[in-house]
């Protein structure tokens, strides 16, 4: 389904209205184990993650997807694309690296973060005027 400008603007906003208030987690079971690696392999910490998500804009938005899972297909999940630089965990240095992170908001307003990692394969954004607000590549860790 494809959605407006003006509907990942109010999505964004309830998402980073529940990030900023602690009502919002980080997927982190077998099923996804790249979410756990990104946090292991950079010096990335909770409030690093929160101040990514923060950060979010309209502009880094991709698509939407039907949730999978048995029992939850009327759930709709909204990927995102980051670009960010962060300091490696045991080697000198910054990296930077193209975020894939898929959000699910709940009807009661929490959101999940099912996905937090490295992208695997390119992504395609789906309001062109990204590629100029992603000049500048934010630094964040610890």
């Amino acid at each position: 389904m494809k959605k407006s400008y003006d509907e990942i603007r109010q999505y964004l906003k309830e998402v980073k209205t529940a990030v900023s208030t602690g009502q919002y987690r980080i997927e982190h079971s077998n099923r996804r184990p790249d979410n756990a690696i990104l946090c292991r392999d950079y010096l990335l910490s909770e409030t690093g993650i929160q101040k990514i998500l923060l950060s979010l804009t309209e502009e880094d938005f991709c698509k939407t997807l039907c949730n999978q899972h048995k029992g939850f297909e009327h759930e709709q999940l909204y990927v995102f694309g980051k670009d960010v630089t962060l300091s490696r965990r045991l080697d000198i240095g910054d990296e930077k690296i193209p975020l894939y992170i898929k959000i699910n908001k709940l009807d009661n307003q929490f959101v999940i973060i099912v996905s937090f990692h490295k992208q695997t394969y390119p992504l395609t954004y789906a309001f062109p005027s990204r590629a100029e607000s992603q000049s500048q590549c934010p630094h964040f860790c610890a």
